[in-house]
């Protein structure tokens, strides 16, 4: 049985989602984009389709898809023989942004080493780089086995 979806509940729910991950410091509309993107069936959409559904502009859209690709949410494809590009939500996006963060973490461990170095473990400055430093390595140590587990919970379902 095919369900018909109420586009006008669609177009509420992008909006009340859009606003709670802007509440979580994704840029508003990144955030709208975002929204739009999951909701869709096939994940995909133009940068026209985009700004018609979110009734903005293309230069809107623009912005807030390079910032997404940045961040890793969403990517950008498109058909052999178009010239139009795709914008897209993995389905896995979660999963496949915490691995590609790995890499961002041993940075930022890295640096709160060299901090604790260049302030001197025994302050109090020091005492809150080396915390920064262990707990960013144990994130580092522990995350591949939790995405682990992630996949094979996916996999029994």
């Amino acid at each position: 049985m095919i369900s018909m979806r109420d586009e006008e509940a669609v177009r509420r729910y992008v909006e009340r989602l859009a606003l709670v991950l802007n509440q979580l410091g994704i840029q508003r509309m990144a955030a709208r984009v975002f929204a739009a993107l999951v909701v869709t069936d096939d994940s995909r959409l133009t940068a026209a389709e985009l700004a018609e559904n979110l009734q903005v502009s293309p230069a809107a859209v623009s912005g807030a898809v390079r910032y997404l690709e940045q961040v890793g949410l969403v990517e950008r494809e498109r058909e052999p023989g178009s010239r139009r590009d795709h914008f897209r939500v993995l389905d896995d996006m979660w999963f496949a942004s915490l691995r590609k963060r790995d890499r961002l973490m041993e940075m930022w461990r890295d640096a709160a080493e060299e901090g604790v170095d260049a302030v001197g473990a025994d302050t109090p400055a020091g005492r809150r780089l080396a915390d920064m430093r262990d707990f960013l390595s144990f994130i580092i140590r522990e995350l591949p086995l939790l995405l682990e587990r992630w996949e094979k919970e996916r996999a029994s379902r």
